[in-house]
């Protein structure tokens, strides 16, 4: 009888324990107001907290549903993301903000910020190219930056973020450019001159304004020299002088030089 009444205090007291364990955890934020949910998330997101400032961005975002605030909490959301490094997350997050809130006053900003996320992503690619001889890139994330910068130069030429996205613009631009360079480059040290020819000829017609045409030119004259096409690199080296008549890359042959002109950050 007494082992009995053991066993059921026993259980008991494990019973009371799991309805302890599945209590819901209380919510800190409450008796917040949504101002004070804002600036908490900011707090922890400038303590490096990510998880949690995007834990009470959702939290105000639900709470403040409607308002102006919560397509705040939703662009920073995003914001913080990048600022994470948080790429896929980030982008995630803008481009709900931009299907939800295609009229928003924050527009502008929500494009910008879409064009500085994928923009941060090639930094690291382009700041080592010159370094590295490839055969291929992925310019995806590039492009869709250059076409979120440029939507936003169209669309708000007053926004005062117009001026940086133009300069991003030329940056993705020469970069781009840059990058067909290097891939024809790539082709010509390895023999393979016709590619390289292919290449070069790929980024005059694709980026005609580039300042890495000068060393596309070049390419294209050493590599009809090198195939025996005497007639086309004629004609490239005509163009090549006539466009760059001081040419440094013609006189000294070097096209990777120790500082970049590309590199603007």
């Amino acid at each position: 009888m007494l082992r009995l009444s053991a066993v059921a205090l026993a259980m008991a007291a494990l019973g009371a324990g799991l309805t302890g364990c599945s209590s819901t955890p209380e919510d800190e934020t409450a008796g917040w107001s949504p101002n004070k949910i804002y600036t908490e998330a900011q707090d922890e997101r400038d303590s490096g907290n990510t998880d949690k400032a995007v834990k009470l961005l959702e939290k105000l975002e639900g709470r403040a549903a409607g308002t102006p605030l919560a397509e705040q909490a939703q662009l920073e959301k995003a914001y913080t993301h990048y600022k994470a490094g948080e790429q896929a997350q980030a982008l995630a997050a803008i481009d709900r903000f931009l299907k939800l809130h295609p009229a928003s006053p924050a527009l502008d900003y929500a494009l910008y910020l879409r064009g500085l996320i994928n923009f941060n992503d090639n930094l690291g690619l382009f700041g080592s190219l010159s370094r590295q001889d490839l055969s291929e890139r992925d310019q995806n994330a590039a492009k869709e930056s250059f076409e979120s910068f440029r939507e936003l130069a169209t669309r708000f030429p007053a926004s005062r973020y117009a001026a940086d996205a133009r300069l991003r613009m030329k940056y993705i631009v020469n970069s781009l450019a840059q990058s067909e360079v290097h891939v024809a480059r790539y082709y010509y040290d390895r023999g393979a001159y016709l590619a390289a020819v292919n290449r070069a000829q790929a980024a005059i017609a694709e980026y005609p304004d580039a300042p890495a045409n000068e060393a596309a030119l070049y390419l294209m004259f050493k590599s009809y020299d090198a195939l025996g096409m005497t007639d086309l690199r004629d004609d490239a080296l005509r163009v090549l002088k006539a466009s760059y008549p001081d040419s440094q890359v013609l006189k000294t042959g070097n096209l990777t030089g120790e500082d970049p002109w590309w590199k603007l950050w």
